[in-house]
């Protein structure tokens, strides 16, 4: 095969630029000689000529050595290649920004029950049968909120489904075209080249067909999924009027049409989804479905010049120059980092990476009640999150005081965090709280009591099968609390156990040690945090429950989070514009 027919491909042919330099090194080579001479310094300038011997062979051998160690340096960071190697090729699904109309249209009951549970089963088959890629929710009447941003977790934003209803907008109306630039907005900020959205409406107009004709521009796709019936039915308004809703499919097949998408009324299957093709996202690149697959591609072989650039560089050594050369080949595999483990990990990394992999260890620790572990992994860390799980794990602990400097931490890098707000006031009552009145002698005879249960049980743990058996009436009177069925008269004779009686006494007695072993084994198996717990005074545990208390005071109603969410929303775009 002829030389001349090998492909040559180059990486990054503009490192030959740097060839240009060769004349350069060239003339600095020459002067730096002439001017490191001894004789120069020692003897007249024109004497030298008569004295010197010039173009000597080992003179101009040191200079080819250089220019070509240069060169070949050179052709190694082009990185030249003459193979291609098959890559494997993946194309990302492309993300997918559903907007639901919840102008108060969408309480119309023509798609019964409504529209509104309608859109929310249809909103739950998405989630449940789409086969990958990112998905945002939308919830937009005059204006536009997120409801959930661009996640691949769609468990997450199933929790918000319960709670879309037109009570959570700051505002009624049904303005598509700003839930379709919102949209936009969303896709473009996650640094996707092309996107879905799916609006679920029942009517469309002039300003949303142009919104979606400029997503389209930008390469992102609008289709419409149209509620409810050409009939329609009646509504409330927000101002209390009745009026009536009616499925306008013209307007909407326009507004699709105006962003390259489809329209599809809602069916009781997921016929219309799959008719829009959101179950099964498109690729990023905007044809085709996401796929994997093999490419070609240039594999880099400027490597095969390092070697000769090696033994080039030896001859810049001087004395002993090739003995260090050869000690240095021996010790760099040994000096050569091994493979990291998990353990070792933090030595090859940033400060960042090591404090955000102490945080999720510190917040694994948080979760199976391991206050003291997660304090210790978020102790040190700079950064409001930080010092906000530090209080978290300080209250837990009953260190109220340390808790309360943590969240005060957390407050002057981020103020007016809500966490650490709520949380701060929670501790600092829990801190001023006094236990009732009573409340410690009665827990007193309680400790009393549960004390007295385990030493009686201890007792009879440790009596023979024999002695078990030879006085089951005894045992009746150990242990907890007995019914009004021990002091029950006997209709047996005199000195002969009831065989009632004695099964009961039998059964009561395994169940004791049932308990006895299992609180046993509970012990064994508790958390060093479930252990202090177990030590703390009255005071202590009351202090406790009421701090857990008010830290599980977090509203667990996503329809209030949202009305609250979106009204402060709404509230700043008033001060500062959209």
């Amino acid at each position: 095969m002829n030389l001349f027919d090998i492909p040559l491909h180059l990486a990054r042919p503009e490192a030959l630029w740097a060839l240009a330099a060769l004349p350069l090194i060239a003339l600095l080579w020459s002067w730096r000689r002439r001017r490191s001479s001894v004789w120069r310094h020692n003897v007249d300038a024109h004497l030298l000529p008569h004295l010197l011997v010039a173009g000597g062979r080992r003179a101009w051998g040191g200079l080819l050595l250089l220019l070509l160690g240069w060169t070949l340096a050179v052709l190694a960071l082009a990185g030249p290649g003459w193979r291609q190697l098959p890559q494997p090729l993946w194309q990302a699904p492309a993300p997918l920004v559903v907007a639901l109309d919840l102008s108060s249209r969408v309480t119309a009951t023509d798609l019964p029950p409504s529209r509104l549970l309608q859109a929310r089963a249809k909103l739950a088959t998405l989630l449940r049968e789409r086969s990958g890629g990112e998905l945002a929710l939308l919830a937009y009447a005059d204006d536009a909120y997120t409801v959930a941003p661009l996640t691949g977790d769609r468990a997450n934003v199933a929790l918000y489904l319960d709670a879309l209803a037109p009570d959570v907008m700051p505002r009624d109306g049904q303005r598509a075209d700003r839930a379709i630039e919102a949209a936009v907005l969303l896709l473009q900020q996650s640094g996707a080249k092309g996107g879905d959205i799916l609006l679920l409406t029942d009517r469309a107009d002039d300003a949303a067909r142009a919104a979606a004709a400029s997503a389209r521009a930008q390469g992102f796709q609008v289709s419409v999924l149209g509620l409810g019936t050409p009939s329609g039915a009646a509504y409330r308004s927000s101002d209390g009027q009745i009026e009536r809703a009616q499925l306008e499919p013209g307007s909407l097949r326009a507004l699709a049409d105006a962003g390259g998408g489809r329209y599809a009324a809602v069916a009781n299957d997921d016929g219309d989804l799959r008719a829009l093709g959101v179950l099964t996202p498109r690729s990023s690149a905007g044809e085709g479905q996401s796929r994997q697959g093999e490419g070609m591609a240039w594999r880099d072989e400027g490597f095969w010049l390092l070697p000769p650039l090696m033994l080039l560089s030896l001859w810049a050594f001087r004395r002993r120059g090739l003995a260090a050369v050869a000690l240095l080949c021996v010790l760099l595999p040994l000096a050569a980092p091994a493979p990291v483990h998990a353990a070792e990990r933090s030595l090859w990394q940033r400060d960042d990476q090591r404090d955000q992999q102490r945080i999720a260890a510190g917040v694994d620790a948080y979760r199976r009640g391991d206050f003291a572990a997660a304090q210790q992994q978020f102790d040190g860390i700079e950064g409001p999150e930080a010092h906000y799980n530090l209080g978290n794990a300080l209250a837990r602990q009953g260190q109220y005081d340390a808790a309360i400097a943590a969240y005060d931490d957390a407050l002057r890098q981020r103020p007016g965090m809500p966490d650490a707000v709520a949380n701060r006031a929670a501790v600092d009552a829990a801190r001023k709280r006094k236990p009732p009145q009573g409340g410690n002698q009665q827990q007193n005879q309680q400790n009393q009591q549960n004390q007295q249960n385990q030493q009686n049980q201890q007792n009879k743990n440790q009596q023979t099968p024999q002695q078990q058996k030879q006085d089951p009436g005894k045992q009746g009177d150990q242990g907890e609390p007995q019914s009004g069925q021990g002091n029950a008269p006997k209709k047996n004779e005199p000195g002969k156990p009831d065989p009632a009686e004695q099964a009961r006494a039998d059964a009561a007695q395994r169940q004791r040690m049932d308990e006895a072993m299992q609180r046993q084994q509970g012990k064994a198996e508790q958390t060093p945090a479930q252990r202090a717990q177990a030590n703390e005074t009255p005071q202590q545990r009351e202090q406790r429950q009421a701090v857990e208390a008010w830290m599980r005071r977090v509203p667990d109603d996503p329809g209030s989070l949202l009305r609250a969410k979106f009204q402060l929303e709404n509230e700043r775009r008033k001060r500062e514009g959209p």
